[in-house]
């Protein structure tokens, strides 16, 4: 069950979330050849000034930092699709300048992903994980 996380230091409204949401559920499932049901995220919003990268001058203009926990077994292109392709959303749908995001990935074993039902097997090309 991935859980994509992104931390932001701009105030969004109810249909930026739940947008931004639907469309990293989309990206992910698309990229990661799999379905959306088991796909969380989290959108964490922060203050001009309390999040950092290096590279930034400018926080007014947006800053994200992103982490996808996944399960091990996706290629480095896959992951590399995802972060750039993230990276493209933010920028169209909250305007934060593609610089100014970072991600990272965070990778573990199927069965440290639980539902109430069951845990998930380790990660399958085409797999739909909740059927």
């Amino acid at each position: 069950m991935p859980h994509l996380q992104i931390e932001i230091n701009k105030s969004l409204t109810d249909d930026d979330r739940i947008q931004l949401a639907a469309e990293v559920k989309r990206l992910f499932a698309r990229v990661m050849d799999t379905g959306t049901e088991h796909v969380a995220t989290s959108i964490r919003e922060y203050g001009t000034y309390s999040l950092d990268l290096g590279r930034v001058t400018d926080h007014g203009k947006g800053v994200a930092l992103v982490n996808a926990d996944l399960r091990q077994g996706r290629t480095l292109q896959q992951r590399r699709a995802l972060a750039v392709g993230v990276i493209e959303l933010l920028e169209r749908l909250l305007r934060v300048p593609p610089e100014h995001v970072y991600v990272t990935f965070t990778e573990h074993k199927g069965e440290d992903f639980h539902l109430q039902e069951r845990y998930l097997a380790d990660w399958a090309k085409g797999e739909e994980p909740l059927v």
